[in-house]
């Protein structure tokens, strides 16, 4: 047996899957894997067309997970239509996937101007000239806008972006995928208990699906 085939079974996790989450993350980042934290977030419009892209998970907690993006984006503007989402996080190394799914909902003006004054300074100039999503003329645009503004606030604290911030994902429930030995792999899905939609119930149902 080799570490990219390790069994999963349901007495060795952990019975919060938030906590079973942590565990797998970890493991991934002490694996070398590359941006850990990167994972497909797929959307869908009022009208159910679906979209999917990859996003940087911020932050994971008893909240839920946490990303962030320009409001007026294609994934921002279905998030308000129809405010669920998946999300799936791939780490090869380890043959492991985990799939969150669950409600969506926009985080607090303060929390994301806090995240805002976190990032490396081209990241927030960046934010502040492109406008998500749009068709633009050029990339040379892009490139002048930020030189203007740069030289604009140079040595000052940049103003906070109109329109940009955070969503957090409330897991409805967690699906933990290991990769096994001639295609039977182990597959352990968590159900919130009192609704999948997130937010409620005291508990989660532990259940094995075929792979």
């Amino acid at each position: 047996m080799t570490d990219f085939a390790q069994p999963l079974r349901e007495q060795d996790v952990e019975p919060d899957p938030l906590r079973q989450f942590a565990r797998w993350f970890g493991e991934a980042a002490k694996a070398g894997v590359r941006a850990p934290e990167a994972a497909a977030l797929a959307t869908a419009s009022a009208s159910a067309a679906p979209s999917a892209r990859i996003v940087l998970v911020k932050r994971f907690d008893n909240q839920g997970f946490a990303f962030y993006t320009n409001y007026e984006s294609r994934k921002a503007r279905e998030l308000i239509e129809n405010p669920r989402a998946a999300l799936v996080f791939h780490w090869d190394p380890l043959g492991r996937q985990v799939r969150v799914e669950g409600s969506v909902q926009r985080m607090s003006d303060q929390e994301s101007a806090t995240y805002v004054r976190s990032r490396p300074r081209g990241s927030q100039l960046s934010a502040l000239v492109s406008p998500q999503s749009q068709v633009i003329a050029s990339r040379e645009l892009l490139e002048q806008r930020v030189a203007e503004l740069a030289a604009r606030y140079d040595d000052q604290e940049l103003p906070l972006p109109d329109g940009w911030g955070g969503f957090v994902l409330t897991p409805g429930s967690f699906e933990f995928w290991q990769h096994r030995e001639d295609r039977l792999h182990d597959r352990l899905l968590y159900t919130r208990l009192g609704g999948g939609g997130g937010g409620g119930g005291g508990g989660w149902r532990l259940e094995r699906l075929a792979p």
